[in-house]
Parts: C-alpha cells; sequence; structure tokens
C-alpha cells in the first residue's frame, strides 16, 4: 500500500511539473478590433455631417491580426497579418508590420518599435507599472480560464484586463504586463478597442527576427509622450483621443 501511495504521488508530481513547464513558452494569437469612430471620439456626434458622410465611406470596426511569442525571459509582441480589406478613417489605426514590443521580464525592460507621424520611434524604457485592481469576474478565453482586473491609463482611460494564471508568465499584448499570469484579453471601451486571444500554442516558438528600421528616432517613452503632446496640440477635441489610443 505504501509503494503504490508513493507511485500515484510521484506520477501527480511529475504531471505538475510537466504543467508547469510546458506552460512557460509560447504563441498567443489576438485579433485586435477597432470601433473607428469610438476611439475618435466621435461616436456619438451626429450633428456633425462631415463624420456623418465618413460614417458611409468608412467600416465601423476594422480588425488586425497580431502575435505574443513568449518564454520565461521576455515576450515580443507584433503583426501577424494585416487585414488588405481594412479602410482606416486614420492612418494611426493602420498597423506596420515594422512595430513590435518586446518586454523583457527579467530585467523590467522594454524596446518597442513604433510608427508615428512618419517617424519611426525605437524606445528603451522600463517596463511600464500599472496599478491594477483584481476582481472577482472570471471568464474563458481561448479555452483558458481568466480573471479580469482593471487599471487606468492617462489618468482617467479604464483599462480592462482578463489574465490566466495558467501561463505563470506576466505579459500581454502592447505594453501591458504586471499581473500574475499572461493577459489574455484587453478592452478599452472609452476608446472602442479590444484585444483578444484567438488560439495559443504552448510550444517554444522560433526565435523572433526583429525588423529593419530606418534611421529610426531613440527615445524614451517620456520623450515620445513630449513628442506627441507637442504634435497635437492644435489638433482640437480629437487629440486627447489619439494621444490615448498612441498609449496603449
Amino acid at each position: 500500500m505504501r509503494i503504490l501511495y508513493i507511485v500515484i504521488l510521484s506520477f501527480f508530481v511529475s504531471v505538475s511539473s510537466a504543467q508547469v513547464n510546458f506552460v512557460n513558452a509560447g504563441t498567443i494569437s489576438y485579433e485586435r478590433r477597432i470601433s473607428q469612430f469610438a476611439a475618435l471620439g466621435n461616436s456619438e456626434d451626429d450633428s456633425n455631417m462631415w463624420m456623418e458622410e465618413l460614417k458611409k465611406q468608412f467600416p465601423k470596426v476594422v480588425a488586425d491580426n497580431f502575435t505574443l511569442q513568449f518564454n520565461s525571459k521576455e515576450s515580443f509582441y507584433y503583426l501577424t497579418k494585416e487585414n488588405s480589406d481594412n479602410k482606416y478613417i486614420n492612418m494611426l489605426f493602420k498597423p506596420s508590420e515594422t512595430n513590435y514590443v518586446n518586454q523583457k521580464h527579467e530585467s523590467g525592460t522594454v524596446t518597442s518599435a513604433t510608427t508615428i507621424f512618419e517617424n519611426t520611434y525605437l524606445v528603451n524604457d522600463s517596463l511600464v507599472k500599472y496599478e491594477w485592481k483584481i476582481t472577482g469576474e472570471v471568464r474563458d478565453i481561448a479555452g483558458f480560464e481568466c480573471k479580469k482586473a482593471i487599471t487606468k491609463i492617462c489618468d482617467s482611460v479604464v483599462v480592462v484586463a482578463f489574465y490566466t494564471d495558467q501561463i505563470p508568465v506576466q505579459a500581454g499584448p502592447e505594453n501591458f504586463n504586471g499581473l500574475p499570469g499572461m493577459i489574455l484579453g484587453i478592452a478599452v471601451p472609452r476608446l472602442g478597442t479590444t484585444i483578444f486571444a484567438t488560439s495559443i500554442s504552448l510550444q517554444a516558438a522560433p526565435n523572433y527576427v526583429l525588423p529593419t528600421l530606418s534611421k529610426p528616432k531613440k527615445s524614451t517613452i517620456k520623450q515620445l509622450d513630449a513628442d506627441l503632446v507637442k504634435t497635437t496640440k492644435d489638433w482640437g477635441k480629437e487629440a486627447a483621443a489619439i494621444l490615448w489610443f498612441l498609449k496603449l
């Protein structure tokens, strides 16, 4: 009886260890959906005839596919495939094949490339720190049980995240991080934007090859924010929504 107990215990220990190792590396596919007029802060501006005309010419929602490769040390988030049928009302919504976010978990740093207003920025800085509040809500995303957490960006824009502790890597799409597990879903109601995992492969992915950047402008997060504020200062009421979107 004692031998049988030891055999059974050893089996469960080995299975548990295999599961922990199994979820420390993999590839996640995400779909980003943007409700274009909501993202610009004009979804309820029915008195604006110009905006009403744009609504006839452009789709309400555009969707693009992204990939996140991860292991216990770092993660890479980048465009998988742009939907060729998309018609973007603002080119800021159009993803670039040279954009990426590389979160380095061990050093607590991030390197990202982003093209904004015809300028390519190469940002090296510390990981963005978010003040998360974990709630009791649970939902299933791509077959994983996820818990709900809430934070804010730009002081007032609410971001809802869903993370799974079944993948114990504190990463996620875009710059989002800092929860006790992988973030599989992001929703920003004020910007009409969602990023949700559609499939997950829990196998080590090949190394991501960084794209070649043409004369990037090296920057920090603070410097980039200052550049964006300066560029959009005369853009009127849409400026705030654009800045919020760029902070995702």
